[in-house]
């Protein structure tokens, strides 16, 4: 064995014993973190060292020293913002892709990691009952595939209003108008700054979050131009869905394009019985969503869904690289479908999660997210005192204990004790405590933990105050 060989060999058996440990942990474990980041500074920091240390003793330091700096996060009892854990298969895979080190943007030199992305991203379009000729990239995650929907819509709209983007920038050319839910998530708002089209027009929503049509169709007719309409697959608070059938028809009639955000709710179209929150969802132009929330492979995967193969490749593609080999024709290079020309085959790990699931048991899967949620909003919702806010359909929960600093409270104390971590927030004019349920693992067990940790943290803030 050579030198460096063995040097792989040393760390990489490290890394799996201290990987195996913390797996092992996450049952028992306090969810959230044992320190604050200020206090591991100085021990990561101080000046670089002149000499080095050996690989498998950097690994044993790293894994020991980070321990209480981090948070349970693929915990099954982890119910906090919407992260999901990892599955066993899209790990493993995972670490054959930092194995492997391929540079992933083209199919020519890395035939193997395209041809894996590309069959990942075929099943994900039978799964997702989505346009059987669209194209998919893999981002890094629900941002940046929504950021690449909303680049491939801005260069059809302003081509389609005779304007060459390409050429002349946004300065002098059409003003696409841009329409979202009043409930969307702000990351949307975030990719449209990022590409220069400004501040949306905010559609009237009702009491759980929902796009009113109606009122889309009125916004559009008080204006001409190019339009572009961004929808939604899952509130982050009560998991609700857009009408989709009825907001596209209103879109259509506008001529806007329409992009879905379903950064944990576009999973939903994988369970027949959840047909009702997602029909008419496929009739949109492009979708954004983050396999590591809802499908359970690790950080960092997001999927950009574009319905438009011309317009993708026109807005993510270079036009003048002679010293890259790539495909003129066919199903095109994987960095002409996201925003990155270097970058690691996570698009590995969603075949694996995939191909070890099958698509019943993604549908498996997603209804168990659901019904751990129902389980946890039915038992708080019997306990006086507790308000579940939410028409609970999906994934989320949003729960109140009568007044803001009630909730406040229920919610710190929840943080503190550990059992589980949930996250605060503010909801309809009100602090919320949400539940977010994510995780593959998460199981009854998990549940029942769940809801004694919030009527026992409830409990006690109310003793405190009686």
């Amino acid at each position: 064995m050579s030198a460096g060989a063995g040097q792989y060999s040393e760390a990489l058996e490290a890394a799996a014993r201290h990987a195996q440990e913390w797996l092992a942990s996450l049952p028992d474990r306090h969810v959230g973190p044992g320190v604050a980041a200020h206090d591991l500074v100085d021990v990561f920091a101080g000046p670089l060292p002149q000499q080095g240390m050996p690989a498998a003793e950097v690994v044993d330091y790293l894994a020991l020293k980070a321990e209480p700096g981090l948070m349970a996060m693929p915990s099954g009892r982890f119910f906090g913002w919407v992260i999901g854990g990892t599955l066993p298969a899209a790990l493993a895979a995972d670490w054959l892709v930092s194995a492997w080190d391929q540079n992933s943007g083209l199919r020519y030199a890395t035939p193997a990691i395209a041809a894996i992305e590309e069959a990942a991203g075929h099943w994900l379009l039978q799964l997702l009952h989505l346009p059987g000729d669209a194209d998919v990239g893999f981002a890094t995650g629900a941002t940046m595939a929504n950021f690449t929907g909303l680049a491939a819509a801005r260069w059809r709209l302003m081509a389609d209003a005779g304007w060459d983007l390409d050429a002349h920038g946004l300065a002098g050319g059409p003003r696409i108008r841009c329409f979202v839910g009043q409930e969307r998530h702000e990351t949307i708002d975030l990719g449209l700054r990022y590409l220069g089209l400004g501040r949306p027009a905010e559609v009237p929503a009702d009491a759980q979050g929902r796009l009113i049509p109606g009122e889309l169709d009125r916004m559009l007719a008080e204006g001409s131009g190019p339009a572009l309409v961004c929808l939604q697959a899952g509130n982050l608070h009560s998991g609700s869905f857009d009408p989709f059938e009825d907001a596209i028809r209103v879109a259509r009639q506008h001529g806007a394009w329409v992009h879905v955000d379903g950064a944990f709710g576009l999973w939903a179209a994988a369970v027949p019985e959840l047909g009702h929150l997602t029909n008419g969802m496929e009739l949109a132009d492009s979708w954004g969503t983050d396999a590591h929330k809802t499908l359970n492979v690790p950080y960092d995967c997001g999927i950009a869904v574009v319905r438009d193969s011309n317009a993708l490749r026109s807005a993510m593609g270079l036009q003048h690289t002679s010293y890259l080999i790539h495909d003129a024709e066919g199903p095109g290079d994987p960095f002409e479908k996201a925003p990155e020309l270097s970058r690691r085959g996570r698009g590995v790990p969603v075949w694996a999660a995939l191909r070890s699931l099958g698509s019943d048991g993604v549908a498996a899967q997603v209804r168990g997210l659901v019904e751990a949620a129902s389980g946890i909003a039915a038992a708080l919702a019997s306990v006086d005192g507790i308000e579940v806010l939410n028409d609970v359909e999906y994934t989320q929960v949003s729960l109140a204990f009568g007044d803001d600093a009630t909730t406040r409270a229920v919610t710190a104390r929840v943080i503190e004790d550990g059992k589980v971590w949930m996250s605060g927030s503010r909801w309809q004019g009100r602090d919320v405590l949400r539940v977010s349920v994510s995780n593959w693992s998460t199981d009854a067990d998990d549940v029942g933990t769940a809801v004694d940790a919030v009527t026992s943290a409830f409990a006690a803030v109310r003793a405190a105050k009686a």
